[in-house]
């Protein structure tokens, strides 16, 4: 019905046994955390082996270091600026300090670096200034009345 790209975040232990799932059903990117996974390269092996862009995600609790063997095997990282479970929570800031780090472990690799968790028209610039590429904004947006003027709002914010 679209051609836009699904990016799937699955925030479930264990993923893999719906991985397959998530490729038939037209997902595009499926990303799984890495504090979930006890085999995580397999997961990401698998993705890629259905045609898929993969993704590691990061608790705000968890080191980058995390995903330090794993670099060669993702399109993308997810880094969570607020603890999963619910929308509306403020942005962490000393998230900032970990997306310069993965941003610094990424160098020249071609490899997203998305943030989701708080992210609104007062964060966006420093988010993007500490190296994230891909922003996620859910209340921001949907907590408006007007989602185009909200929408407008944040794009001005980061130019």
């Amino acid at each position: 019905l679209t051609n836009k790209i699904f990016d799937v975040h699955l925030m479930i232990n264990p993923a893999q046994p719906f991985l397959k799932e998530y490729a038939d059903a037209g997902a595009d990117i499926i990303t799984v955390h890495a504090e979930a996974d006890i085999h995580l390269e397999r997961s990401l092996e698998l993705i890629k082996s259905f045609g898929k862009k993969a993704g590691v995600s990061l608790n705000p609790s968890t080191p980058e270091t995390a995903i330090e063997y794993v670099m060669d095997k993702v399109d993308i990282i997810l880094v969570m600026s607020v603890n999963p479970g619910f929308g509306g929570q403020s942005f962490i800031p000393q998230q900032l300090k970990k997306i310069r780090k993965i941003r610094n472990m990424i160098g020249d690799q071609p490899i997203d670096l998305e943030v989701d968790g708080g992210i609104n028209k007062m964060n966006a610039n420093k988010v993007l200034s500490a190296g994230a590429n891909v922003l996620v904004a859910g209340s921001a947006i949907f907590n408006s009345t007007n989602y185009k003027q909200a929408i407008t709002d944040l794009r001005n914010s980061v130019k």
